[in-house]
């Protein structure tokens, strides 16, 4: 699907606040709301927009100790790649998940309450996955600029 400016507009309105309404959508993009809503389902269709969330205050949730975790597996087969993605998927307090080039073959990024349930999470659940060689962890000291958005 071939993006027009109107709908590159759209979808940084919608990156911003999904929770504009279509008559304001419509305002913002000197459009009817039957375009907006038009564009809006073509874009879902197309996969375009994949899905809406609410972005949670970690903080707010005693979740605020943020780590990024590198692992490097023992060997880089299909099987044990495989076995490790499927693993994590399972683990809630990882929210992403990179199979990334370099020393290691993932990172990941871990919300948890603090360092004593990150070792417990890292003890019962991360290291009782097969096939994982190391890790290596990165403790956030603060964020500059954390955005799900993607300028288009």
């Amino acid at each position: 699907m071939k993006l027009d400016t109107i709908d590159k507009k759209l979808i940084n309105l919608l990156q911003e606040d999904s929770k504009r309404t279509n008559k304001q959508l419509s305002l913002l993009l000197n459009l009817s709301v039957t375009a907006v809503f038009e564009r809006i389902k073509k874009l879902e269709r197309a996969e375009i927009i994949t899905r809406y969330i609410a972005q949670v205050n970690p903080k707010k949730v005693d979740k605020s100790f943020i780590v990024f975790c590198q692992v490097k597996l023992i060997q880089h087969s299909r099987e044990y790649l495989s076995v490790f993605e499927s693993e994590i998927l399972k683990l809630d307090e990882v929210s992403e998940c990179f199979h990334i080039s370099g020393d290691y073959d993932y990172v990941l990024k871990i919300y948890v309450k603090d360092m004593e349930e990150y070792r417990e999470f890292m003890v019962n659940k991360l290291t009782t996955i097969k096939h994982i060689g190391s890790t290596q962890s990165s403790f956030m000291i603060g964020e500059v600029k954390n955005s799900a958005k993607i300028n288009v």
